[in-house]
């Protein structure tokens, strides 16, 4: 009876830590690792692939920064993001996640990152996948 009570208790104590959500996986120093949150995050829409196959849910998101918003082959944009005039720079994409709505009211993008190092951890990754301005 004592031992069945202990595990009672343990998982009473166990419990809120097992259904909390799963931080990113860190990378050096602690951090969230980009690659990791799109996966966990973006993947079920958007792929990084260099030839993103057509049909997918969403854009394709290798090369975003720098580029003019809307302005790919996928044929899914929103009419809003289409004449938003945006183009995608780090700070615009931080600025999208916290509220896709607020910036581009009717956009089809309704993910939202709330903590700002997994959005700036996801914003540096995508920039590395991007050339470098004026290529």
């Amino acid at each position: 009876m004592r031992s069945s009570l202990a595990a009672v208790c343990a998982a009473a104590l166990l419990a809120p830590a097992l259904l909390a959500p799963m931080p990113a996986l860190a990378g050096e120093g602690g951090a969230p690792d980009g690659e990791h949150i799109f996966h966990s995050r973006c993947q079920i829409c958007h792929t990084v692939a260099a030839n993103g196959k057509p049909g997918q849910a969403a854009p394709n998101l290798r090369g975003v920064v720098g580029r003019p918003a809307a302005s790919t082959a996928f044929r899914g944009y929103s009419a809003a993001l289409r004449a938003s005039g945006l183009t995608w720079t780090p700070a615009l994409i931080d600025t999208f996640l916290q509220g896709p709505a607020k910036l581009v009211p009717g956009t089809k993008m309704a993910i939202i990152l709330k903590d700002p190092a997994e959005r700036a951890a996801l914003v540096g990754w995508l920039a590395a996948l991007s050339p470098p301005a004026g290529r």
